[in-house]
């Protein structure tokens, strides 16, 4: 089985495919969001994601300033990595010999831990040359670089092999592009019977039309949030037939509260991501799909 490593990204130096893929290009090349960094160095585990789970509010109680600020960033990071543990827990039985994809990898931490609980071969893909390079030095930082690499390209074309990837997953990247386009490429990687897993924020088809707060977040990431109909559609569409889905959306509540509350960490989105989620215009969701 040949997998197409980094000649991908020699053929194709700058991977977007519109004047928009270049802005998103652009936003993560110069990124350096601390909410990001300063979680990530705690374990070198650099997540691009929310958080799920009950938090410990002890953390806040700290008197010492500078110890309250470590405590706080440390219970987040908790919080993101249990939420990527439970996509990775939805990729299948896997097996060390098996590869998967990240498609939209970010600084590369999902790979890392599907590979810590699998053992397996995991491909990431980032439409950031930035991005691609912490994370390789990340892989070879851990002494995975046999088996953990990632690529400077297009999640929507990646030049990788058909059928060769036993799962692949999107964690909170499905608002950047098209899901038909994205779907037909995961579709298209994927064996026969591989599994999909994508955890992602969505407005709520119930509610109507794209509510203020979703709005706001679409102009703060500069991406375009899908109402959660078209999830559904478009793996109709691509082969891909849900197995489990999860509403994630309570459970987001506690990150998103301790969040505001970390005055180092805040971006300022922190209340239209609780206000859209309580006032019913937003959902956090896992859909777990087949490939048939």
């Amino acid at each position: 089985m040949t997998i197409t490593h980094a000649d991908t990204a020699a053929r194709t130096p700058v991977p977007t495919q519109s004047t928009y893929q270049s802005r998103v290009a652009d936003y993560w090349n110069a990124e350096e969001n601390p909410v990001n960094l300063e979680l990530g160095k705690i374990d070198d585990l650099y997540h691009h994601h929310y958080g799920i789970g009950d938090a410990d509010w002890s953390v806040l109680d700290e008197p010492d300033p500078d110890r309250r600020r470590e405590r706080v960033a440390g219970e987040l990071h908790r919080l993101e990595h249990a939420q990527a543990e439970l996509l990775a827990s939805h990729l299948g039985d896997l097996t060390p010999s098996d590869r998967v994809f990240d498609a939209g990898c970010g600084r590369g931490g999902g790979s890392v831990v599907a590979n810590l609980r699998y053992g397996c071969h995991a491909d990431g893909a980032t439409i950031s040359a930035k991005q691609a390079e912490f994370a390789n030095e990340q892989a070879r930082k851990r002494g995975i670089d046999d088996k953990v690499r990632y690529h400077h390209g297009n999640m929507l074309d990646t030049g990788f092999t058909s059928g060769a990837y036993a799962a692949s997953w999107n964690n909170e990247s499905t608002m950047y592009v098209e899901l038909d386009l994205l779907f037909a490429e995961h579709a298209r990687l994927l064996r026969r019977g591989g599994r999909y897993v994508t955890i992602t924020g969505c407005y709520n088809d119930a509610y109507g039309r794209a509510s203020r707060e979703v709005s706001l977040i679409n102009a703060h990431y500069i991406c375009d949030i899908h109402p959660r109909s078209a999830y559904f559609n478009a793996m109709a569409r691509n082969r891909l037939v849900p197995v489990h889905v999860e509403d994630l959306t309570e459970t987001a509540l506690p990150y998103w509260e301790l969040r505001r509350k970390a005055d180092h960490l805040v971006t300022g989105i922190e209340d239209t991501f609780l206000n859209a989620y309580r006032n019913g215009s937003f959902q956090y969701l896992l859909i777990a799909a087949d490939r048939v």
